[in-house]
């Protein structure tokens, strides 16, 4: 449960507010297999766990209305990219964790792809379907539904994400590096994704 999740966010710290501005055309990125740490690649049909070269398949981002949120002051904000729509550092230099932002047209596969994806990226076994569901923790937050991915994995790396439906898109919202620097950062994550809301 969220409750379980929420133990360790007993600091208040400062936040800024981060507001992605309404888009006026679709973004078309060339899309590569997703390095660790890389922005969200969606799941294709029948691409589950396949080592297939992408570097010549379009991938449309999701334009139109989106998502604001607020982010806690530690969090250093970066330059966003096509496939982006914004990145964190978080954490300690050299030893940090990075938050990519990502949305893309419709489910991107499903909730079991886009899971059994992530644990792929940091070395562990694909979930049969099954088990998915008892894998993940859900919480809701202004009227958002929010599937929260927690996949601690080989070589101490580390991912946490959540998974948005939003307006006929999927948001992906990832953390990934270190063990240590992602496990300091989970309370604050959490908090993180509890403000998501519709644009204004």
């Amino acid at each position: 449960t969220a409750t379980v999740l929420l133990l360790a966010a007993c600091r208040d710290p400062k936040v800024t507010s981060y507001r992605i501005p309404k888009e006026k055309d679709a973004q078309v990125a060339a899309a590569t297999p997703e390095p660790a740490g890389a922005p969200n690649a969606p799941m294709m049909p029948g691409a589950a766990g396949a080592n297939a070269n992408m570097a010549a398949t379009p991938v449309a981002t999701a334009q139109g209305a989106g998502l604001v949120w607020t982010a806690p002051a530690t969090w250093r904000a970066k330059a966003g990219s096509a496939m982006r729509k914004g990145t964190y550092m978080i954490g300690d230099t050299g030893a940090e964790a990075e938050l990519s932002i990502t949305a893309f047209p419709g489910d991107v596969g499903g909730e079991v792809a886009n899971v059994n994806r992530w644990r792929g990226q940091v070395s562990l076994p694909a979930l049969p379907e099954a088990e998915v569901a008892g894998s993940v923790t859900r919480l809701s937050a202004n009227g958002l539904a929010i599937t929260i991915v927690d996949c601690a994995g080989a070589n101490s790396q580390h991912l946490l994400g959540a998974i948005v439906p939003f307006q006929g898109a999927t948001w992906f919202f990832k953390m990934m590096g270190p063990d240590a620097a992602v496990t300091k950062a989970r309370a604050d994550f959490v908090e993180f994704v509890k403000t998501l809301k519709a644009a204004p």
